[in-house]
């Protein structure tokens, strides 16, 4: 994909991955900035206001959290399709967030920061393509049913605020998913769904390493600010988190994400 001619500087390649509605063109946009990126044509600047919502497509349907249908047991084709479109769903808005998160914010960090998160943001993308591709070989595709906006809504809560969109987005919705992810795996696996289990079990991977990237960053920006970086990060989930920070905890993942235990523990309701 090329990029417009007016696409040359990082915030103008944020604001244009925000800006595509469309989920297939929105990852080739956000493949083709990381790649003008690391190939050196992105000046390091942020000279453009970013939307304070992505555009976004007639479909899916977008529902607040507690009116979304129950998707019923994995064992059914159609409860495993429902499963797969909303792990779609988190991929395709995550694509958003990093794109979000450098454009936002990365002025305040090094130009490390904004390497680090254009990969994130490119295996974001990568992520949807193989969900939406495996929806597709099981008859369905993403839109097909309708979505949470709880994730954009954490977005807009701490577009105020570097720190407070690390230790929410990375550090508590990321880290989230590397807590309940292997169950689902299991789920799949056990009904014969080794396809999208091996898929599953590569996006985890790559979701540890997000979670450390969003880590490393809060804990350096703390240090410079000479805070302490686990009290820090607590005060500002319950300030800014509207969920609740439940166990149980994939202890091992987070540790491999440096997010060790004297974060989350006093958080756990």
């Amino acid at each position: 994909m090329t990029l417009p001619a007016a696409v040359t500087s990082v915030g103008a390649g944020c604001a244009h991955v925000l800006l595509t509605p469309d989920p297939r063109a929105k990852l080739m946009a956000a493949r083709a900035v990381a790649r003008a990126w690391r190939k050196g044509r992105l000046a390091h600047r942020f000279d453009v206001v970013l939307p304070d919502r992505p555009a976004r497509p007639a479909t899916p349907i977008l529902l607040p959290p507690g009116q979304m249908p129950r998707r019923g047991k994995i064992g059914s084709d159609r409860a495993r399709i429902a499963m797969l479109h909303a792990i779609a769903h988190i991929e395709c808005v995550a694509i958003d967030l990093a794109f979000d998160l450098i454009g936002r914010f990365g002025g305040q960090f090094p130009a490390a920061f904004t390497d680090e998160w254009m990969q994130v943001g490119a295996e974001e993308a990568m992520h949807f393509a193989l969900l939406e591709r495996r929806l597709r070989q099981m008859g369905s595709h993403y839109g097909a049913l309708a979505a949470h906006d709880g994730l954009w809504q954490a977005a807009e809560e701490t577009a105020g605020d570097a720190l407070a969109r690390l230790a929410i987005v990375p550090m508590v919705l990321e880290a989230r998913a590397l807590d309940i992810t292997p169950a689902t795996i299991e789920r799949f696996e056990a009904v014969g769904d080794v396809a999208s289990g091996r898929m599953l079990r590569r996006i985890m991977a790559d979701e540890i390493r997000h979670v450390a990237a969003g880590t490393k960053w809060f804990v350096a920006a703390t240090n410079r600010l000479g805070v302490d970086a686990a009290n820090h990060y607590q005060m500002l989930v319950k300030r800014h988190f509207r969920g609740s920070v439940k166990p149980p905890f994939n202890d091992s993942a987070r540790r491999q994400a440096g997010l060790t235990e004297e974060f989350y523990v006093a958080l756990a309701t």
